[in-house]
């Protein structure tokens, strides 16, 4: 959501810290907060101010009316502070309905003056612009500011001068205070502006001679804007309303939603209700809240929450495990009811996500038991019968009652079912596999599942682009009554190769010539061309680097799709709206600032543009044209009769319950027309009324469906259009939102504009206007359906509508990816790997979780015992594997490998380069004798060799003994590093039979040659096997496999990489120069037949 409270406290520092300093602004930072934990006999060694000023305290807790209730101590000393916070630290109070506790105040210098020099001013922001409030008088008597305060209205993108300010707002003040004021007020403006207030309240605001002082303050700023804010807003936390309290479980939720592209929402109401919600999506978590509060539930529901936007089977599962620990730590008499709900999904994998859900519920199904937990699932959408499977299985297997239902249930009817008031049906209908559409097996003409070209009641037009109505001299240009027909191209900003394949799907069933995509626009690569399938055919999309070319390539779009992020959002937006060519812009990105937004929107009016969005899953106009992911997959599109127009337009804010209405339309009248999801922003890029404005100018649309929301006015303009005529189709309308007015309590639904601040913008206020104008609104959302078919079947009986003969539309394949993930088919893996797994939240080392590894402190010894021998080795295998990695790691520039790496590093070629050429010098004469010597020595010991005959046959066949011998190294000059590892595995290891055996034959080489010692390679090639034969890890025929498969020459491999990079390093920081070998150390030879 974007507008949230701060404390009274962040506000003045914000104020205080970013102000103009020509404000005249006193008392900046005196000020201290007092919490439980405060120590008040350590405040005035803290702040020394507080004994030579009176004061004055209050409760810093988003309270109204301070004054009013008695909770301000004015003019006090600092005992008697103290003496004041005994009396209301700790307390609960009741303020309305809500009743909380008071454990949070702030302490300021009492500020002397009369009453005159008091005054309000206020700062908040609408759709058009931002409003600045000034009233004369100030304090607690200042009543009814928005009927008698004077008003000065900045548009988008502008600002107040002191002239202006004088002129509009200052007109009932003293001369002498004008100029301060004005000051005070345009420093206040750009504050507001610079730090992304959305609302800004100082009542009273006080000026005296010495300046000006705040008082009490109140505000909102747009936390959306933290990528924009985050320098001069450092952590800004948002206290709870009063009344509510705030709860590890609801930061812990929003630390998950902040990490995640996903939306992950969750607000405590009663822990100890017994009705808890996990919902799918923004408009469908308020549609079930309302339902439950209208059945008599509003006082045991527990929480309110959504997740959406396609979160991961891990992020889902963490938010589901938080729901269930909450409502499994108290019992409630009737056992609890959990509603797993949701609308048609648009993108959102749902089987995916339910796996999250099912694996919480296996963790807990314990006390879900115990508690007397029932469940209770609705939910359509990609892959939803797998998803309800999944569900329904667990509910057998855990003995949980799990009662699953698909789309062919209404949304909200297993609210009913979980409280009491509809029967559970005991076998629900099973709805049909995603994979149905590959299939027609329709023979009927008269199919609902299929397709046609155009409505009987639709006038046949030769073309169905209307053009924008002309506007007069002087007037920006009119927007365009018709935003898409089936010859509409598109241009795709993001590489959204998903939404995009769903698009030409789309346009292939809707049997348009060409597909909807012209090109797509990717500032992270070069152009290029990105393949596509347009029914059974490949086709390829061209893909630009920047939006120029696009649009002088293709001059034939005219909508542009952005998924850009939120943060390229504005920018992006901004340079599509420079092409005249361009006439409708889709911006799916949620958290753009609404600042942006209201810029964005302003310039697309000057320019005639239509904005859809932000914050949307964007729109459909059945067979011409849909953006993105809108109406899901194809067995949805099919399903909803979405290939071919209806007679119905629809407008709503949620994405999700857009594709909610595609169902309940298509199955209560002939179909959709076309459809919009404006987004749940405060100030979307268009509003419920343009959109209505556009139904009621185009003939083939015989009825209006709105689906509106607590928040916002724009629901009175469509009373007003009915009242006055302008809109005469009939309009069915909700306002979902209902259930707010019945909490203790605000609560910000999952939208971001989903709050009322005030009684005319509740769902329960907008919906009795729309009926008192004489729109078709039912009781709740439970009746929807009905009263749309009502009207419908009303338009039908009077010739209005004619509904058309259905045609089958063409079938087209399912993707390879998506036909997997169904499990409709299968293929034998090209790759197989048994050591690591990234797929999931984490990654997994054979087996184990990498934050695991970390919390026993494996080392790089236990990890490589993971990655090479796929189980956990002991410590002190764990420790040898280090030490032969660190006496392996060099010795010295002149070995081959080392002096390749230098030559090639000092011929100018990067690091890999360069220590690939020393690697591949490793071999039986250098380093890779530790495969051979562990061969060479176990075959003689296993076949009971004596050392000496071992020693002799070897030399009877002409064979070295590998792991035997050293240039330097000898008798008198021991190897330390073979010394060190000796020791280490005679104390440690369980028996080192391999090892003595070596060591025996080591005395009979030495004998005739002090340098043929068993050197670093033949040692740890002989103690390996030791290791792996007797750690207790491994089998015998697993223990001589690791040999036979080359394993212990990856120690080499991998300890002397370390010294390769160390002399690549070096010779890069040394700055060598070309290597050239001296031609005194060459020996130029003839050929012999040349010599003799």
């Amino acid at each position: 959501m974007s507008a949230k409270a701060i404390s009274e406290q962040t506000g003045k520092e914000f104020l205080y810290k970013y102000i103009n300093q020509s404000a005249a602004v006193q008392n900046r930072a005196r000020y201290v907060n007092v919490t439980p934990a405060t120590d008040l006999n350590l405040l005035a060694q803290q702040h020394p101010w507080l004994l030579s000023e009176r004061l004055v305290v209050k409760p810093d807790q988003l309270l109204k009316r301070r004054g009013k209730l008695g909770l301000v101590g004015i003019n006090l000393d600092l005992q008697g502070v103290k003496e004041w916070l005994k009396g209301h630290l700790m307390k609960e109070i009741t303020v309305g309905r809500a009743k909380g506790v008071l454990k949070n105040f702030l302490i300021e210098p009492f500020v002397p003056h009369t009453q005159d020099e008091e005054f309000y001013v206020c700062i908040y922001a609408t759709r058009e612009g931002d409003h600045v409030l000034f009233y004369h008088e100030g304090g607690v008597e200042v009543g009814d500011v928005d009927a008698k305060a004077q008003r000065l209205t900045v548009a988008v993108d502008d600002k107040p001068s002191d002239a202006q300010v004088k002129e509009q707002l200052l007109t009932h003040v003293p001369d002498d205070k004008k100029d301060v004021l004005a000051s005070f007020i345009v420093g206040l403006f750009n504050l507001y502006e610079d730090l992304y207030f959305t609302y800004l309240e100082i009542n009273p605001l006080v000026v005296t001679k010495d300046g000006v002082y705040v008082l009490d303050m109140a505000a909102k700023i747009d936390a959306t804007a933290d990528f924009i804010c985050k320098s001069k807003w450092g952590d800004v936390e948002f206290p709870p309303p009063f009344g509510r309290e705030a709860y590890p479980e609801e930061a812990y939720v929003a630390d998950l939603d902040a990490k995640s592209g996903a939306s992950l929402k969750l607000t405590l109401l009663n822990p100890r209700g017994r009705i808890w919600t996990m919902v799918a999506g923004g408009g469908a978590s308020v549609v079930y809240s309302d339902t439950i509060c209208d059945l008599g539930g509003v006082d045991e529901l527990a929480n309110y929450g959504e997740y959406s936007g396609a979160p991961s089977e891990q992020q889902t599962y963490d938010y589901a495990k938080t729901i269930l620990s909450l409502m499994t730590r108290e019992k409630h008499v009737e056992g609890k009811v959990l509603i797993i709900g949701g609308s048609i999904a648009n993108f959102t994998n749902v089987a995916a996500t339910f796996k999250g859900i099912v694996r919480a519920i296996k963790d807990y199904q314990g006390p879900l038991k115990e508690h007397e937990v029932s469940i209770f699932v609705r939910r359509g959408g990609p892959n939803y019968q797998e998803g309800l499977r999944v569900m329904g299985e667990v509910g057998k297997t855990t003995g949980i009652p799990i009662y699953v239902f698909g789309t062919e249930t209404h949304m909200t009817a297993i609210v009913g079912m979980a409280l009491g008031h509809r029967p559970i049906p005991n076998l629900p209908p099973v709805a049909v596999h995603t994979a149905n559409f590959l299939l027609n097996a329709n023979s009927s003409p008269m199919t609902p599942a299929s397709s046609r070209t155009a409505s009987f009641s639709e006038p046949k037009t030769t073309n169905d682009v209307t053009p924008p109505k002309k506007s007069k001299a002087g007037l920006p240009p009119a927007k365009a009554t018709t935003l898409f027909s089936s010859r509409t191209k598109a241009i795709v900003w993001g590489m959204q190769t998903r939404a995009v394949q769903g698009m030409l799907d789309f346009d292939y069933v809707c049997s348009r010539d060409q597909p909807s995509v012209a090109a797509i626009v990717y500032p992270f690569t070069g152009d290029h061309k990105q393949k596509f399938y347009w029914g059974h055919k490949e086709i390829l999309v061209p893909v630009y680097k920047n939006m120029a070319d696009a649009m002088k390539k293709h001059p034939e779009v005219d909508v542009m799709i952005s998924f850009a992020s939120l943060r390229s959002a504005y920018d992006s937006t901004l340079e599509a709206m420079q092409y005249p060519q361009v006439h409708t812009i889709a911006i799916i990105a949620e958290g753009i600032p609404e600042a942006q937004t209201r810029k964005l929107t302003k310039i697309a009016d000057e320019k005639g543009v239509t904005i859809i969005g932000p914050a949307t899953v964007g729109g459909i106009k059945p067979g011409c044209f849909k953006i993105g992911n809108t109406g899901g997959m194809l067995d949805n599109i099919l399903a909803s009769k979405l290939y071919r127009p209806g007679s119905v337009a629809y407008v709503s804010r949620s994405g999700g319950m857009s594709n909610e209405l595609n169902n309940i339309i298509s199955l209560t009248t002939d179909g959709v027309y076309e459809g919009v999801a404006i987004g749940g922003d405060r100030y979307p890029g268009t509003t419920f009324m343009d959109h209505v404005l556009r139904y009621q100018d185009t003939p083939g649309i015989k009825m209006i469906v709105v689906l509106g929301e607590i928040g916002g006015t724009d629901e009175y303009k469509i009373c007003q259009g009915i009242k006055d005529n302008v809109i005469t189709k009939p309009v069915v309308c909700w306002c979902i939102g209902t259930c707010a007015t019945m909490f203790a309590s605000e609560v910000q639904f999952g939208h971001a504009g989903a709050c009322a601040h005030q009684a005319s913008e509740t769902a329960v206020a907008k919906n009795q206007a729309l009926r008192d104008a004489g729109a078709y609104v039912p009781n709740s959302f439970d009746e929807l359906g009905n009263v749309i078919k009502s009207v419908y079947d009303d338009l039908v009986a009077k010739g209005t509508i004619v509904p058309a003969q259905e045609v089958p539309p063409p079938t087209v394949p399912m993707d390879y990816s998506w036909a997997r993930e169904l499990g409709l088919i299968r293929k034998p893996a090209s790759f197989m790997t048994s050591i690591c797994d990234e797929r999931g939240q984490e990654l997994i080392y054979a087996g184990m979780a990498i934050t695991e590894v970390f919390k026993e402190e494996m080392g790089i010894g236990g990890v490589l015992g993971l990655l090479w021998f796929q189980r956990r080795l002991p410590r002190y295998a764990c420790q040898f594997i280090e030490m032969c990695l660190m006496v392996t790691a060099d010795h010295g520039p002149a070995v081959s490998g080392a002096h390749n790496t230098i030559v090639c590093a000092r011929a100018g070629k990067d690091l890999i380069s360069s220590l690939t050429s020393g690697l591949l010098t490793i071999g039986d004469r250098f380093g890779g004798a530790l495969d051979a010597a562990a061969k060479q020595f176990s075959k003689a010991f296993d076949s009971g060799m004596l050392p000496m005959e071992f020693v002799n046959k070897m030399k009877k066949d002409g064979k070295l003994i590998m792991g035997i011998g050293h240039r330097v190294k000898s008798v008198n000059n021991p190897d330390m590093r073979v010394q060190i590892l000796k020791d280490f595995v005679k104390q440690h290891f369980p028996s080192t039979q391999l090892l003595d055996y070596a060591l025996e034959v080591e005395k009979i080489t030495t004998s005739k040659k002090p340098n043929l010692i068993l050197n670093v390679d033949g040692f740890i090639g002989v103690s390996f096997v030791d290791l792996l034969r007797t750690c207790g890890g491994f089998t015998r025929d697993e223990a001589d496999e690791f040999v036979e498969i080359g394993a212990l020459n990856g120690i080499f491999v991998l300890g002397r990489s370390m010294g390769f990079i160390g002399h690549y390093l070096d010779q890069k920081r040394l700055k060598q120069g070309l290597y050239r070998h001296p031609w005194d150390d060459i020996s130029y030879v003839l050929p012999e037949h040349m010599s003799m």
